[in-house]
């Protein structure tokens, strides 16, 4: 029997994809990720002798190592086909060396896309590995491993056990607390705004609003003097249109998605963590099982700083609008985009491997998750090869005793990419966009109001997960892969916490980031890091010695730690507490901030004469209309986000049972002034008024919401509604009470044949 060809990847996954391409003469096996590392017991790196790594067998692999070595001896060539990144050939090598696989039966191969074509020829094409980009691995690796089990001691001994250290994760949080210095420190300062509502002259002819601009130049409005100055040279002078410029305005699409854009824009619009996002990304890399089609891998490799897209895929995408959209929507030329200097550019960015797989085809066969993020990506890659949207704009000044106001409007003329796809912003855009009448240059208008407001300046806002990544890529610290691991980290260590979808730094992290910046500088300074990726990137290339970075980083690293434990003998660093604005209910105190096996609670500081504890909750705008007390966003039992009165279960006689689905917002309504609500879920939701005596109020079938619209659709009333959902109860609570008696009888069963079997040893 001939000897088949053996294929190792990854994951099953990626293994089922590969294997049906191939056929049956490979057989295609995966390693479960990395096969051997750096024990986790000690550093595992001889310093003294080179740096010389100790790398074993990962604990709980040996099955699966001993499956591979078996499968290795008996093939007639071995294709080590991990990720094509720098850990997908650092794990190649160590599956090479551990399973001492000859170098005459093994080669390496690579997909940026997993389809037949790209399989077929990746396979027809082998190479050796790359030791260029082992060698930056493993500088990395042990980079990151003396930083953390050399200086993480130190923070056990000098503040709390558990804390850690790490080369990149430390920079991120100095950038969380360094904004939220920014904002401590921040002093508001007045200014003024001053819009006008003016009126053609002819009746009934369209009103608009303009904005005050200064004179020529513009003039900012520092107080209510120089506000009243304005209003007083205006009061009795006339206003006519001085220059008035229509114009078509084009705006060209956003490039496709690479690692950093991608975990940006999934937060924004799809609030998906950047770790969450990588992994249902390599989900859709790897192969779903498509209807039709089996096992197909629907997007190329995500881990990319590459703009760059292959002149097939360009093709293909410009045949799909054509057909799909008409020629007007196709650019006069292919778009290519500039990948940014210094960036890797190994892979192409991050696209569909098949633009005529259409989110809406692939949708029955991929779970919600993967549906939006496929849908994001097929998005955006679209609408990159796309035309240019057009807009028609206008734009006016209007003049008044010599001061200018302005008003513009700009209304899609084309939609071109925006027929597909337009990309989120971090923060709404503040400018004014106005219904303008059709004015005429020198046209005289009337103003019928004008509206002086008084306003401060905002503190810097705080970072999301979006901003974060964004500053990290910047500044140039980190690369793709690092990205989600890195937030991931800090917040899972409670340096950083997330406020709604903020982050700002704990007292913990606060405290850690000043030790760090007072004691190791190179390590949080944002330059050196930056360098030092610029060095590993070398080593890459082949440039730079992995070895003699190493020694570099490790001569001034050691001499710090060892002059940071001179420092700090005998010191014990406090972290101060956090406060929160809740009372204990119970002894009256200012409540604080604990960290327990379950995350953060808010705890009574009288511990241990008072043991009063309760959950850490987010107070939500408005107030309850039942009692006036404080709105809270609470999660259910089941893990369902509700909101409800602080007074829900109080034990002190002020009980409150309100508690709502929908989300109060900060408007209240202008009728009753009771706080307003919305309906959860994403994109536009308009507030409406729960207050059944106002002439606002919004039944609750009117209310939008998945749901109601389909009972309104379907033509229910509010009754049968009702027995609908009495019905749905009626059955969940069947159905429970059948599984609950399916469950005991097996555990009764298993508990016989135990009982049974012990009987029978016994006898």
């Amino acid at each position: 029997m001939a000897k088949s060809n053996l294929v190792i990847v990854e994951s099953p996954a990626k293994a089922k994809t590969i294997g049906k391409y191939l056929g049956p003469d490979y057989k295609v096996l995966a390693s479960m990720g990395h096969v051997r590392d750096l024990p986790k017991s000690k550093i595992g790196v001889d310093i003294d002798h080179d740096f010389t790594p100790d790398y074993q067998p990962i604990k709980g692999k040996e099955e699966t190592i001993e499956a591979l070595k078996s499968a290795a001896d008996k093939s007639k060539k071995v294709y080590l086909a991990t990720d094509p990144d720098r850990e997908g050939e650092a794990i190649s090598w160590h599956l090479k060396e551990l399973l001492d696989l000859p170098e005459d039966k093994t080669s390496r191969v690579t997909f940026n896309e997993i389809t037949k074509k790209v399989v077929t020829e990746s396979i027809a094409a082998p190479r050796e590995i790359d030791q260029n980009l082992v060698d930056a691995q493993q500088a990395r690796r042990i980079l990151d491993r003396i930083v953390g089990y050399q200086l993480s001691p130190l923070l056990w001994k000098k503040i709390r056990r558990g804390l850690s250290a790490g080369r990149v994760q430390s920079v991120a949080t100095r950038l969380v607390a360094e904004r939220e210095a920014e904002i401590r420190a921040f002093v508001p300062e007045e200014y003024w705004t001053l819009e006008v509502l003016l009126d053609r002259v002819a009746p009934n002819s369209g009103r608009f609003k303009a904005q005050f601009h200064g004179r020529e130049k513009k003039m900012e409005l520092k107080s209510k003097e120089q506000v009243d100055q304005v209003l007083d040279a205006i009061k009795d002078a006339p206003f006519s249109v001085s220059s008035l410029k229509r114009q078509d305005k084009s705006r060209s699409p956003a490039p496709p998605f690479i690692t950093s854009t991608l975990q940006q824009e999934a937060s924004r619009k799809l609030n998906m963590t950047p770790r969450r996002t990588m992994s249902i990304a390599q989900q859709l890399y790897e192969g779903v099982d498509i209807e039709g089609e089996g096992t197909v891998g629907l997007i190329t490799y995500m881990r990319t700083d590459s703009l760059r897209i292959s002149e097939e895929a360009i093709a293909a995408a410009s045949s799909f609008i054509s057909a799909r959209y008409g020629k007007d929507y196709l650019p006069d030329s292919p778009r290519r985009f500039k990948t940014k200097a210094g960036a890797q550019d190994a892979h192409e960015a991050i696209r569909p491997s098949n633009v005529a797989l259409t989110p809406e085809a692939v949708k029955k066969d991929l779970t919600a998750e993967q549906f939006r993020l496929y849908k994001l990506i097929w998005s955006r890659f679209l609408a990159s090869q796309m035309a240019a949207a057009v807009y028609d704009s206008v734009s006016l000044d209007v003049e008044s005793a010599g001061y200018i106001f302005k008003a513009s409007r700009s209304e899609v003329k084309f939609p071109g990419f925006l027929a597909v796809y337009e990309e989120g912003k971090d923060e709404e855009s503040s400018e004014i966009q106005t219904p303008l009448p059709n004015l005429q240059e020198g046209e005289p208008l009337t103003c019928a109001e004008t509206r002086p407001e008084q306003k401060f300046t905002q503190p810097p806002t705080r970072y999301t997960e979006a901003t974060l990544i964004r500053a990290l890529e910047e500044k140039g610290i980190g690369r793709p892969s690092t990205y989600a691991p890195t937030i991931s980290t800090i917040l899972s260590r409670e340096y950083v916490v997330k406020d709604g979808k903020y982050l700002h730094t704990t007292p913990l992290g606060e405290v850690v980031t000043d030790l760090m910046k007072d004691k190791f500088n190179d390590v949080v300074d944002y330059a050196f890091t930056a360098t030092m990726e610029d060095r590993l990137d070398n080593v890459e290339s082949g440039k730079e010695n992995w070895k003699t970075v190493l020694s570099d980083f490790y001569r001034g690293f050691h001499q710090e730690l060892e002059k940071a434990e001179q420092d700090l003998d005998g010191v014990r660093i406090k972290v101060p507490d956090e406060v929160s604005d809740e009372v204990c209910d119970v002894c009256g105190r200012q409540m604080v901030v604990k960290s327990g096996r379950f995350g953060r609670f808010l705890a009574c500081p009288g511990f241990p004469e008072c043991t009063f504890t309760k959950p850490l909750v987010i107070e939500m705008p408005g107030k309850c209309p039942k009692c006036g007390s404080r709105i809270l966003k609470k999660t259910s039992r089941n893990g369902y986000t509700y909101y409800g009165c602080e007074r829900n279960g109080d034990k002190l006689g002020r009980a409150c049972d309100f508690m709502t689905w929908d989300v109060p917002v900060k408007e209240n309504c202008p009728a009753c002034g009771w706080t307003m609500f919305k309906k959860s879920g994403r994109g536009a939701k308009k507030p409406f008024c729960i207050n059944e005596a106002c002439e606002n109020f919004v039944p609750e079938e009117k209310r939008g919401g998945y749901r109601k619209k389909k009972t309104a659709e379907a033509g229910e009333t509010a009754a049968e509604t009702k027995t609908t959902e009495k019905k749905t109860t009626a059955k969940k609570a069947a159905a429970k009470k059948t599984t609950t008696k399916k469950t005991t009888a097996k555990k009764a069963s298993t508990t016989k044949k135990a009982a049974a079997k012990k009987t029978e040893e016994e006898a």
